[in-house]
């Protein structure tokens, strides 16, 4: 895009008048962006500035009529739709005011502030439901950048609405969450969701956990009094039997696809340059490849891979797997290239554990390691683990492995409990995914 002679002097006005008002130098602010706009009317930083001074001098008419100006002439600045969405809100208008927030929120999903703003509207309007998610994303995008952590991050307009949310999602999401296990509690008692609420009590940050193994983090959610139990016996399993017994079955459909190359994918998602991939996966000899041919990716079935495999799908069918609405279970078949190493890291819940059937097992140095004990894989023999100890797997032979990785439930948790869980965890997926998380 050319940039002529005339649109250089505004930014560079601009840029004086933004300098200015960094130095709390307000009056002589409010001047620059005034000649500023008398060049470029349609300035939307001069027009959001001076309607900020009218507002402050308590004229509101003019700073709304400012505001419109600058709505109409870009749509989408979100500084603009926020400021509007505060004067609304000041005025009684609350309707147009939550229209204002919530499109900036939409165009800019990490603007903390158009968020904050916006559960102020909600809650005003009696919407505590939808307000709590707006404040709890508000906050946790601020706190992100370093703000929002203490009155002297925090700018002072701001500081009673972000305390007032502060407290209002640390007592709502308490609420929220517990009633989600009420209907149980009352069919079974508080005995029977004892170690579930102590669980909720760690992810609220109001129950410090005191894990048995400092080996184990979990990084999401954490059931306490657990047997801490990196590697688990084969007895607890009893449908390994039936599943290796179908060990050719999904091999020859793992291996049509595999030389298909179509349907894998990195195991961790795609990174835009390779610092993020290596704090993950390394590889001394060549690129690092953990890919992943998916069956369930965070709970969500694929169609299309499923109806590549059909009878493996209709094995998968027949297991006990860990199902938890968008969140569990995570079926593949998991390939690790020759040289490549799965760098030592956690998972996220010890309510449901890993199994490995392998498939593909090379000549070599290759394994997986948990919490120190060293497991080698055997073609067609199943073994679980729980990932939220450390653990780590490397293949230092010439040839790929293959293994199908699928999530089963931590075999110490009784049934009561996994459907408590099951209705937790969806809960605050769904929380979490309105607050923009």
């Amino acid at each position: 895009m050319n940039t002529t002679p005339a649109s250089t002097a505004a930014d560079e006005r601009r840029a004086a008048a933004l300098a200015l008002v960094a130095q709390g130098r307000v009056a002589e602010a409010e001047r620059a962006f005034g000649e500023l706009l008398r060049d470029q009317p349609d300035d939307a930083d001069a027009l959001n500035f001076l309607a900020i001074c009218a507002h402050g001098r308590g004229q509101a008419d003019a700073a709304l009529e400012l505001l419109g100006r600058a709505q109409a002439e870009h749509p989408a600045d979100t500084t603009t739709l926020t400021n509007l969405g505060v004067l609304h809100r000041e005025r009684g208008r609350l309707e147009e005011a939550q229209a204002a927030l919530a499109e900036a929120v939409r165009i800019a999903p990490r603007s903390y502030v158009a968020r904050l703003r916006l559960g102020e509207v909600l809650e005003a309007r009696g919407r505590l439901g939808q307000a709590l998610p707006a404040y709890f994303g508000a906050i946790n995008h601020a706190q992100e950048l370093g703000l929002w952590l203490s009155d002297a991050t925090t700018d002072a307009p701001l500081r009673p609405l972000v305390k007032h949310a502060m407290r209002a999602v640390a007592a709502g999401r308490r609420m929220l969450f517990a009633a989600l296990l009420t209907p149980l509690r009352e069919r079974h008692g508080d005995a029977a969701l004892a170690r579930v609420g102590r669980g909720l009590a760690i992810y609220l940050g109001e129950l410090a956990p005191d894990f048995p193994d400092p080996r184990q983090r979990p990084k999401f959610f954490y059931v306490p009094d657990l047997p801490p139990t990196p590697v688990f016996a084969r007895e607890l399993f009893p449908w390994y039997e039936a599943l290796e017994a179908q060990t050719e079955v999904i091999g020859e459909e793992m291996r049509a696809v595999y030389a298909a190359d179509g349907g894998f994918e990195p195991f961790l998602g795609h990174f835009d340059d390779t610092s993020p991939l290596a704090a993950h996966l390394r590889n001394e000899r060549d690129k690092p490849v953990w890919d992943a041919f998916f069956f369930f990716r965070h709970g969500v079935r694929n169609d299309a891979n499923a109806a590549r495999c059909p009878r493996t799908t209709a094995i998968l069918e027949t297991l006990p797997l860990c199902r938890i609405r968008e969140h569990s279970p995570e079926v593949c078949f998991s390939v690790l290239t020759a040289g490549s190493h799965i760098l030592p890291h956690h998972g996220v819940t010890n309510t449901r554990v890993v199994t490995h059937l392998p498939l593909v097992v090379p000549e070599g140095d290759l394994a997986l390691a948990v919490a120190g004990q060293v497991l080698r894989w055997q073609e067609g023999r199943c073994f679980s683990f729980d990932d939220t100890f450390e653990h780590e797997a490397w293949n230092r032979s010439d040839a790929t492995r293959v293994v199908m990785l699928l999530d089963a439930w931590n075999p110490h948790l009784d049934e009561i409990e996994r459907e408590a869980i099951t209705a937790l965890i969806s809960g605050i997926g769904d929380f979490n995914r309105a607050a923009g998380l």
